[in-house]
């Protein structure tokens, strides 16, 4: 793995536990009730939700060149993004945005291993405006699921 690679391992490692997750969830436990009135399936959405946000960035990156530098998002705006958008992700059928969270995350995860290793150091050198360290985003939310599925964390 290429110095300042080392996400991938890391991206590749949450990834799986989101497939054996969301392979053994049946569609009551993807249901479930979660805190500020999520559901276990709607926080699998919202993991598939910043990961598109990924690629899309990652796209419009290599696109414009990189030399142009995707905008860093205002962590302020965090949550009102997510608050915006947990009325629909609330409304996708559970065992659908369980298969999104895993193929979102798997594209995701192809594209930013893929990035040549010029954007990589720019990005590095720009502050990381784009997390390519998915799996933090990732361990975060399945501790959560597993708690509240369980009562305990990994």
């Amino acid at each position: 793995m290429p110095e300042g690679r080392t996400y991938i391992a890391e991206n590749t490692a949450q990834r799986e536990r989101l497939r054996a997750l969301t392979k053994r969830l049946s569609d009551a436990e993807l249901s479930r009730s979660m805190p500020a009135g999520w559901t276990v399936a709607g926080v699998l959405g919202h993991l598939a939700f910043w990961d598109q946000r990924i690629l899309m960035l990652v796209e419009q990156w290599r696109t414009s060149g990189p030399d142009k530098m995707p905008r860093t998002l205002d962590y302020a705006d965090v949550d009102w993004i997510n608050d915006a958008v947990k009325p629909m992700l609330l409304a996708v059928p559970p065992r659908r945005a369980a298969e999104l969270a895993m193929s979102i995350a798997e594209a995701a995860d192809r594209v930013v291993a893929d990035l040549p290793e010029e954007y990589v150091a720019l990005n590095s050198s720009a502050g990381s405006p784009i997390n390519l360290l998915r799996a933090e985003h990732r361990r975060e939310h399945l501790d959560e699921i597993e708690h509240a599925l369980t009562g305990h964390t990994r």
